[in-house]
Protein backbone atom coordinates (compact mmCIF):
# COMPACT_ATOMS: atom_id res chain seq x y z
CA UNK A 1 0.00 0.00 0.00
CA UNK A 2 1.31 4.04 -0.62
CA UNK A 3 2.51 5.16 2.15
CA UNK A 4 2.05 9.18 2.94
CA UNK A 5 5.00 10.94 2.84
CA UNK A 6 3.50 13.44 5.66
CA UNK A 7 2.25 10.81 7.95
CA UNK A 8 3.76 9.45 11.26
CA UNK A 9 4.92 6.23 9.85
CA UNK A 10 7.23 7.88 6.34
CA UNK A 11 9.10 9.61 9.14
CA UNK A 12 13.00 8.57 9.73
CA UNK A 13 13.14 6.62 12.42
CA UNK A 14 9.51 5.43 12.78
CA UNK A 15 9.21 2.49 11.27
CA UNK A 16 12.23 1.14 13.51
CA UNK A 17 10.31 2.78 16.83
CA UNK A 18 7.12 0.65 16.34
CA UNK A 19 8.87 -2.10 15.57
CA UNK A 20 10.41 -1.76 19.26
CA UNK A 21 7.76 -1.05 20.81
CA UNK A 22 6.33 -4.36 19.29
CA UNK A 23 8.88 -6.44 20.63
CA UNK A 24 9.40 -4.95 24.01
CA UNK A 25 6.63 -6.40 26.31
CA UNK A 26 4.57 -4.14 27.77
CA UNK A 27 5.15 -3.79 31.89
CA UNK A 28 1.93 -5.38 33.47
CA UNK A 29 1.24 -4.53 37.30
CA UNK A 30 -0.69 -7.02 39.55
CA UNK A 31 -4.14 -8.12 38.24
CA UNK A 32 -6.61 -6.99 40.54
CA UNK A 33 -9.37 -10.04 41.80
CA UNK A 34 -11.92 -8.25 39.96
CA UNK A 35 -9.79 -8.01 37.01
CA UNK A 36 -8.87 -11.45 36.98
CA UNK A 37 -12.57 -12.95 37.40
CA UNK A 38 -13.50 -11.17 34.26
CA UNK A 39 -10.71 -12.79 32.50
CA UNK A 40 -11.24 -15.89 32.97
CA UNK A 41 -14.85 -16.04 32.82
CA UNK A 42 -13.99 -14.20 29.02
CA UNK A 43 -11.32 -17.54 28.98
CA UNK A 44 -13.36 -19.89 29.82
CA UNK A 45 -15.86 -21.10 27.05
CA UNK A 46 -19.75 -21.09 28.29
CA UNK A 47 -21.95 -24.18 27.83
CA UNK A 48 -24.76 -24.35 26.07
CA UNK A 49 -26.63 -26.98 25.15
CA UNK A 50 -27.53 -30.22 26.82
CA UNK A 51 -24.82 -30.34 29.70
CA UNK A 52 -25.77 -26.83 30.58
CA UNK A 53 -27.12 -26.51 33.78
CA UNK A 54 -26.46 -27.66 37.75
CA UNK A 55 -25.69 -30.90 38.56
CA UNK A 56 -27.00 -30.47 41.92
CA UNK A 57 -31.01 -29.26 40.58
CA UNK A 58 -30.71 -33.65 39.99
CA UNK A 59 -28.30 -34.69 42.51
CA UNK A 60 -30.02 -33.25 45.65
CA UNK A 61 -32.95 -34.73 45.08
CA UNK A 62 -31.72 -38.04 44.50
CA UNK A 63 -29.51 -37.72 47.71
CA UNK A 64 -32.57 -36.52 50.18
CA UNK A 65 -34.99 -39.12 48.61
CA UNK A 66 -32.50 -41.86 49.54
CA UNK A 67 -31.63 -40.54 52.98
CA UNK A 68 -35.81 -40.12 53.49
CA UNK A 69 -35.97 -43.57 52.93
CA UNK A 70 -33.21 -45.12 55.12
CA UNK A 71 -34.01 -42.73 57.96
CA UNK A 72 -37.51 -44.31 58.19
CA UNK A 73 -35.70 -47.84 58.34
CA UNK A 74 -33.46 -46.97 61.06
CA UNK A 75 -36.27 -45.65 63.05
CA UNK A 76 -38.41 -48.60 62.78
CA UNK A 77 -40.81 -47.78 60.41
CA UNK A 78 -40.29 -51.06 59.01
CA UNK A 79 -40.20 -54.45 61.25
CA UNK A 80 -36.14 -55.28 60.68
CA UNK A 81 -37.41 -58.28 58.00
CA UNK A 82 -38.40 -55.51 56.00
CA UNK A 83 -34.72 -53.28 55.93
CA UNK A 84 -34.51 -54.00 51.86
CA UNK A 85 -38.02 -51.72 51.73
CA UNK A 86 -35.83 -48.58 50.76
CA UNK A 87 -33.68 -50.45 47.95
CA UNK A 88 -35.71 -49.53 45.50
CA UNK A 89 -35.66 -45.93 45.91
CA UNK A 90 -31.85 -46.26 46.70
CA UNK A 91 -31.12 -48.37 43.35
CA UNK A 92 -33.58 -46.69 41.15
CA UNK A 93 -33.56 -43.20 42.34
CA UNK A 94 -30.67 -42.18 44.67
CA UNK A 95 -27.45 -44.52 43.15
CA UNK A 96 -28.62 -43.73 39.89
CA UNK A 97 -29.39 -40.00 40.07
CA UNK A 98 -26.14 -39.06 41.94
CA UNK A 99 -24.14 -41.59 38.98
CA UNK A 100 -25.78 -39.26 36.11
CA UNK A 101 -25.25 -36.05 38.26
CA UNK A 102 -21.46 -36.84 38.78
CA UNK A 103 -20.69 -37.54 35.17
CA UNK A 104 -22.98 -34.07 34.55
CA UNK A 105 -20.52 -32.55 36.60
CA UNK A 106 -17.85 -33.91 35.00
CA UNK A 107 -18.82 -33.04 32.05
CA UNK A 108 -18.89 -29.29 32.77
CA UNK A 109 -15.74 -29.29 34.58
CA UNK A 110 -17.42 -29.07 38.18
CA UNK A 111 -14.75 -30.73 39.81
CA UNK A 112 -15.58 -30.40 43.51
CA UNK A 113 -19.52 -31.02 43.07
CA UNK A 114 -18.65 -34.05 40.72
CA UNK A 115 -16.45 -35.25 43.96
CA UNK A 116 -19.31 -35.27 46.95
CA UNK A 117 -21.57 -36.86 44.51
CA UNK A 118 -19.51 -39.23 43.24
CA UNK A 119 -18.17 -40.33 46.50
CA UNK A 120 -22.33 -40.54 47.83
CA UNK A 121 -23.21 -42.90 44.79
CA UNK A 122 -20.77 -45.05 45.55
CA UNK A 123 -22.03 -45.17 49.63
CA UNK A 124 -25.59 -45.58 48.26
CA UNK A 125 -24.83 -48.21 45.87
CA UNK A 126 -22.71 -50.02 48.37
CA UNK A 127 -24.93 -49.68 50.79
CA UNK A 128 -27.58 -51.94 48.31
CA UNK A 129 -25.23 -54.29 47.83
CA UNK A 130 -24.57 -54.91 51.33
CA UNK A 131 -28.24 -55.36 52.23
CA UNK A 132 -28.63 -57.28 49.23
CA UNK A 133 -25.59 -59.47 49.56
CA UNK A 134 -26.29 -60.31 53.10
CA UNK A 135 -29.80 -60.95 52.80
CA UNK A 136 -29.56 -63.83 50.05
CA UNK A 137 -25.94 -64.97 50.97
CA UNK A 138 -24.57 -63.56 47.52
CA UNK A 139 -20.69 -63.22 49.11
CA UNK A 140 -20.47 -66.44 51.13
CA UNK A 141 -20.97 -64.35 54.59
CA UNK A 142 -22.13 -67.10 57.25
CA UNK A 143 -24.57 -65.55 59.83
CA UNK A 144 -21.39 -65.64 62.21
CA UNK A 145 -20.08 -62.73 60.08
CA UNK A 146 -23.42 -60.64 60.00
CA UNK A 147 -22.61 -57.88 62.53
CA UNK A 148 -19.00 -57.82 61.72
CA UNK A 149 -19.84 -57.29 57.96
CA UNK A 150 -22.02 -54.44 59.21
CA UNK A 151 -19.78 -52.74 61.14
CA UNK A 152 -16.48 -53.40 58.47
CA UNK A 153 -19.49 -51.52 56.11
CA UNK A 154 -19.86 -49.01 58.58
CA UNK A 155 -16.16 -48.43 59.68
CA UNK A 156 -15.21 -47.88 56.05
CA UNK A 157 -17.56 -45.11 54.99
CA UNK A 158 -17.09 -43.30 58.18
CA UNK A 159 -13.40 -43.08 57.08
CA UNK A 160 -14.40 -41.77 53.73
CA UNK A 161 -17.34 -39.48 55.04
CA UNK A 162 -14.88 -37.83 57.86
CA UNK A 163 -12.13 -37.12 54.91
CA UNK A 164 -14.52 -35.97 52.67
CA UNK A 165 -15.71 -33.28 55.43
CA UNK A 166 -12.30 -32.00 56.52
CA UNK A 167 -11.31 -32.07 52.60
CA UNK A 168 -14.16 -29.79 51.58
CA UNK A 169 -14.40 -27.47 54.04
CA UNK A 170 -13.84 -24.94 51.74
CA UNK A 171 -17.46 -24.74 50.24
CA UNK A 172 -20.38 -23.34 51.65
CA UNK A 173 -20.94 -24.10 55.52
CA UNK A 174 -24.21 -25.86 54.23
CA UNK A 175 -22.74 -28.03 52.48
CA UNK A 176 -20.18 -28.92 55.53
CA UNK A 177 -22.85 -28.98 57.47
CA UNK A 178 -24.73 -31.73 55.24
CA UNK A 179 -21.42 -34.04 55.16
CA UNK A 180 -21.04 -33.13 59.35
CA UNK A 181 -24.53 -34.96 59.93
CA UNK A 182 -23.87 -37.75 57.41
CA UNK A 183 -20.85 -38.67 59.96
CA UNK A 184 -22.68 -37.97 62.85
CA UNK A 185 -25.41 -40.90 61.68
CA UNK A 186 -22.43 -43.28 60.28
CA UNK A 187 -21.22 -43.66 63.91
CA UNK A 188 -24.55 -43.20 65.93
CA UNK A 189 -25.62 -46.47 63.52
CA UNK A 190 -22.00 -48.28 64.13
CA UNK A 191 -22.31 -47.61 68.13
CA UNK A 192 -25.97 -48.86 67.46
CA UNK A 193 -24.69 -52.49 65.63
CA UNK A 194 -21.77 -52.86 68.13
CA UNK A 195 -24.04 -52.60 70.92
CA UNK A 196 -27.40 -53.81 69.46
CA UNK A 197 -29.15 -50.99 70.53
CA UNK A 198 -32.57 -49.85 68.82
CA UNK A 199 -32.28 -46.69 70.30
CA UNK A 200 -28.73 -45.84 69.11
CA UNK A 201 -30.16 -47.03 65.76
CA UNK A 202 -33.35 -44.73 65.39
CA UNK A 203 -30.89 -42.00 66.39
CA UNK A 204 -28.89 -41.78 63.51
CA UNK A 205 -32.27 -42.35 61.46
CA UNK A 206 -33.33 -38.89 63.48
CA UNK A 207 -29.60 -38.00 62.12
CA UNK A 208 -30.54 -38.91 58.62
CA UNK A 209 -33.72 -37.01 58.28
CA UNK A 210 -31.63 -33.87 59.62
CA UNK A 211 -29.10 -33.85 56.65
CA UNK A 212 -32.13 -34.20 54.22
CA UNK A 213 -33.80 -31.57 55.64
CA UNK A 214 -30.57 -29.44 55.08
CA UNK A 215 -30.31 -30.79 51.71
CA UNK A 216 -33.74 -29.70 50.83
CA UNK A 217 -32.83 -26.27 51.96
CA UNK A 218 -29.75 -26.63 49.52
CA UNK A 219 -32.10 -27.81 46.80
CA UNK A 220 -34.53 -25.02 47.31
CA UNK A 221 -31.32 -22.18 46.74
CA UNK A 222 -30.37 -24.55 43.54
CA UNK A 223 -34.17 -24.87 42.52
CA UNK A 224 -34.43 -20.93 42.86
CA UNK A 225 -31.08 -19.84 40.83
CA UNK A 226 -32.29 -22.37 37.83
CA UNK A 227 -35.28 -21.30 37.56
CA UNK A 228 -34.36 -17.22 37.41
CA UNK A 229 -34.29 -16.46 41.12
CA UNK A 230 -32.05 -14.81 43.66
CA UNK A 231 -29.58 -17.83 45.07
CA UNK A 232 -29.95 -18.86 48.79
CA UNK A 233 -27.40 -17.87 51.64
CA UNK A 234 -25.66 -21.14 51.93
CA UNK A 235 -23.14 -19.70 54.64
CA UNK A 236 -19.73 -18.53 54.71
CA UNK A 237 -17.23 -21.55 53.77
CA UNK A 238 -15.22 -23.11 57.36
CA UNK A 239 -11.67 -22.43 55.96
CA UNK A 240 -11.44 -19.41 53.38
CA UNK A 241 -9.39 -19.36 50.15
Amino acid sequence: MPVDPHSESARPGSVGTAQQARSVPAQQGPVEPTQQALIEAEATPEVTGPLAGDPLSLGLPSFIVGSVALGMVLVGFVSPLGTGASLPIILAATALGLIISTFWAMAVGQSAVALVLGVFAGFWLSYAFLILGLTHGWFGIGLADLKASQELFLTCWIVIMSMLTLATLRLAAAFTAVLGLVDVALILVLIGVIQNSPNLLKAGGATAFLFAAVGIYIFFGTASRVTGGKAMNLGRPVLKS
